[in-house]
C-alpha cells in the first residue's frame, strides 16, 4: 500500500510482511523486543498495552498472532505514527490505538476485562540524571506523566482476576516495581534479569505480577545478550526471529 511518511519518519522491516514506523523521537530498543517476548501472547490474549509510543509491542504481538489489542498513548505525534504502521501491516481489526492518558482510563476501557497490561514504563524518577532535551524524550524517559504507581494502579483496574501484568525496569528501582505491584494488588510472580554478556551486572529485569494471586515468586535464569565475541546468544536469536535478517 501506498504510505506517506512525515519528515524524520522511517521504515524499520521487523521481518517478513512486518514493518514499524520509528522517528528520533518515537523509536524501540532491544528492552522493548525483550518485553514483548517475555508477555507470551497467543492468539487468545486479550492485551493492552500502556504508553505503546511507536507501536513496537503491539506490532510484535500482532505479528504474533494476537488478534485483541488496545494501544494507549498519550502523545498525538506519536499516535499519527502508529497509525500508519497500523495500516501498513493491515492490522485494523486487531489494534485499537487510544490517545489518552493512562492515569484517566475509567469508563474509556472496559475494567476488568484484560488478560494482560504491558508497559515498558520511563525509568527515570523526576529529579534524577539528566533530562532529555526534547519533550518526548523527557515523556519517554522520565517519570514526568507516569509514575510506577500509575502504571500498576492502571493495570489493577484493567486486569480481570488472575490477569498479567508484565512490565520492565531498570535494577534500582526493583523495590519500587514489587511494592507498587503488591500494593495495587498484582502479586509478583516472576522475575527475569537481563545481562549484556556471561558475568556482568543485570541492566534490565522483566516482571510479570497476577492480579489476585498468593504469594509466591519465581526468580529466572539471566537473559543473556551477547557471547563473549560479540554476538548474539542463541536465545536472542530466537527472540529477534527474521527482524535480524535485515539487520546483520
Amino acid at each position: 500500500m501506498e504510505l506517506v511518511l512525515s519528515d524524520g519518519e522511517r521504515l524499520e522491516p521487523l521481518g517478513k510482511n512486518y514493518s514499524v514506523i520509528v522517528s528520533d523521537d518515537h523509536g524501540f530498543g532491544t528492552d522493548a523486543i525483550l518485553l514483548a517476548s517475555f508477555c507470551g501472547v497467543t492468539g487468545k490474549t486479550k492485551a493492552c498495552e500502556l504508553g505503546t509510543g511507536c507501536g513496537i509491542i503491539s506490532t510484535l504481538w500482532f505479528k504474533n498472532g494476537c488478534r485483541s489489542i488496545t494501544a494507549v498513548e498519550i502523545q498525538q505525534k506519536a499516535c499519527s505514527q502508529f497509525e500508519k504502521t497500523i495500516r501498513l501491516n493491515g492490522a485494523g481489526e486487531s489494534i485499537t490505538l487510544l490517545n489518552g492518558d493512562l492515569r484517566e482510563l475509567k469508563g474509556v476501557l472496559p475494567q476488568g476485562s484484560f488478560d494482560l497490561v504491558c508497559m515498558n514504563p520511563p525509568y527515570k524518577p523526576l529529579g534524577t540524571g539528566i533530562e532529555s532535551r526534547s519533550e518526548a524524550d523527557r515523556i519517554a524517559r522520565h517519570e514526568t506523566m507516569c509514575g510506577i504507581d500509575d502504571v500498576t494502579g492502571c493495570a489493577a483496574s484493567l486486569l480481570r482476576f488472575g490477569g498479567r501484568l508484565c512490565m520492565c525496569h531498570r535494577p534500582e528501582r526493583l523495590a519500587d516495581v514489587i511494592v507498587s505491584m503488591r500494593c495495587a494488588g498484582i502479586e509478583p510472580k516472576r522475575i527475569r534479569f537481563v545481562v549484556q554478556q556471561e558475568g556482568k551486572k543485570p541492566w534490565l529485569f522483566l516482571i510479570e505480577g497476577k492480579r489476585g494471586s498468593g504469594r509466591g515468586m519465581t526468580v529466572e535464569r539471566e537473559l543473556v545478550i551477547k557471547e563473549a565475541d560479540g554476538s548474539n546468544t542463541a536465545e536472542m536469536r530466537e527472540i529477534f526471529g527474521d527482524y535480524m535478517d535485515g539487520h546483520q
